[in-house]
């Protein structure tokens, strides 16, 4: 099977893939050249620098295209279409964990460097001037961190501030429950009693606009390593330039550089309450590994197992019709066949298999089915009949 990862990909990551017999292609493809070449993949592999548009799946898959997997390595997810891609049958996964520690810290980094003015200090310094009374800081000691989003890098990033003295309050959409944080039930109560905001919520909406900004204490800092559109950067320019708030440091913007070296221009810039970064959160040595092996171990255990962890645009093990499952414990022998007599047994019965899997077992084989019909001992009497069927159990 062939793997193209098309932004690049750690040397361990890539030698673990070749270990496992797949042929690695890890040469960038533009996008017209993507389009063309991608239906000669089973695998493609990107970070955020690579759209995965309807167009590109579409040629992974028609006209006898080989795409089965997109795997995605880090968090987010916007840069590919992931309904175009569950229309078309192609799984996207992702490599969650491998950012995390260091997404966290460089927001920890930004908070410090805002608090403490560490980055004009410098510039200062740079030019030939000697400044101290003009940068006065702020310690983080005793201080309250609002976190909003509290997944695996709020939660991180709510530990390490716990370390150093900090209170953390947190809001998150999806519930997420840890006990480093104290849950608040509003966005807007979390804004109103912190003196450091930290964005960790992905996706494209404005999270913290006009009437947000306005919450927040006169004083206090907003972090963004999140998503530049969870920011809206008028509103914040205007909170920047008047003074309603103490200052911002930001990872990402609304809109960011398409390649290294290009040009940026963005009015916050000639402010001086701010911080600015270029989009680093990822951007470790080890992050780099991590993600790297992290990513290429699950697209493997897709491609040679059928393995569905880590999958982003399909369905739980619950049913999302909203009906029952039942799962069938079979132990078989490991021969040829066995897999169609079991699906004809359930067909003849009107059984709906919804996914089953498999894993050697000594000198057998067991495969565990997962069904919508609760099994009755008919089904189980038919199942055992099957010749080289060892054990059935529900």
């Amino acid at each position: 099977m062939r793997i193209l990862a098309n932004d690049g990909l750690v040397a361990e990551a890539q030698e673990y893939l070749k270990k496992q017999g797949f042929t690695l292609d890890a040469e960038k493809r533009d996008p017209e050249d993507l389009v063309g070449e991608i239906g000669g993949y089973d695998a493609l592999l990107v970070r955020s620098a690579t759209k995965v548009t309807r167009e590109v799946l579409e040629a992974g898959v028609k006209n006898g295209g080989k795409l089965k997997i997109v795997g995605r390595g880090g968090v987010g997810t916007d840069n590919i279409d992931l309904e175009a891609a569950k229309e078309l049958g192609v799984i996207v996964k992702f490599a969650p964990n491998g950012n995390t520690n260091a997404t966290a810290e460089h927001a920890l980094g930004l908070m410090f460097a805002i608090a403490r003015k560490v980055p004009l200090a410098h510039d200062a310094l740079k030019n030939g001037t000697w400044y101290k009374k003009r940068f006065i800081g702020r310690e983080l000691f005793g201080k309250t961190l609002g976190v909003i989003g509290c997944g695996r890098i709020g939660q991180s990033l709510a530990g390490k501030a716990r370390g150093l003295g900090m209170k953390v309050v947190g809001f998150d959409m999806y519930h997420s429950i840890d006990s480093k944080i104290e849950y608040l039930d509003t966005i807007e109560e979390v804004l109103k009693v912190s003196d450091f905001i930290s964005l960790h919520t992905g996706g494209t909406g404005v999270i913290i606009g006009e009437k947000e900004l306005a919450l927040m204490k006169n004083d206090a800092f907003l972090i963004n390593a999140s998503r530049g559109k969870n920011v809206s950067e008028d509103a914040l320019y205007a909170a920047l330039k008047k003074g309603e708030i103490g200052g911002a440091a930001l990872d990402c913007y609304e809109s960011e550089p398409k390649r290294e070296g290009d040009p940026f221009k963005n009015k916050l810039q000639e402010l001086d309450n701010i911080v600015m970064s270029a989009h680093l959160g990822a951007s470790t040595t080890n992050a780099g590994i991590r993600t790297g092996m992290e990513i290429a171990e699950v697209v493997t255990k897709y491609l040679t197992t059928g393995d569905f962890g880590n999958s982003v645009n399909v369905g739980s093990t619950v049913a999302e019709e909203g009906t029952d499952i039942f799962t069938i414990f079979i132990t078989h022998e490991d021969k040829p066949g066995m897999f169609g007599k079991f699906g004809m047994a359930m067909g003849e019965l009107g059984v709906n298999i919804r996914e089953n899997n498999s894993r050697k077992l000594a000198e057998h084989v067991q495969t565990v089915y997962v069904i919508h019909q609760k099994p009755d001992q008919v089904l189980l009497d038919k199942i055992a009949s099957i010749e080289g069927v060892k054990r059935v159990a529900c």
